[in-house]
């Protein structure tokens, strides 16, 4: 199994909105992910409460495999959300383990 994480840290506007709106999109968006793609076991998103320093929204997911994960960050519903995460975030970080 693979485990997927990945921090956004969102700029203060984007898309019209706020950082707050867009974090609640963000998650909406790929939420929505959880049972679509094959392989992709589970996927759930975090809204920090604190602000400061730290990063704004962060994504946990399980995948089958190494090649599953290639297929769900290709897959066409996770690639159509990229353009909306890319446009509100401002930095990114992310880590791939299998465990």
């Amino acid at each position: 199994m693979v485990k997927h994480i990945v921090m956004w840290k969102l700029k203060e506007e984007a898309h019209g909105n706020n950082k707050e709106t867009n974090a609640a999109l963000i998650k909406e968006k790929l939420e929505a992910l959880n049972g679509k793609i094959e392989g992709l076991r589970h996927l759930e998103v975090g809204i920090d409460f604190l602000g400061g320093a730290n990063f704004d929204v962060l994504l946990y997911s399980e995948l089958e495999g190494k090649e599953t994960l290639d297929v769900y960050q290709n897959h066409p519903l996770h690639q159509a959300i990229l353009p909306f995460v890319r446009e509100a975030a401002c930095e990114r970080k992310a880590v791939d383990y299998v465990i």
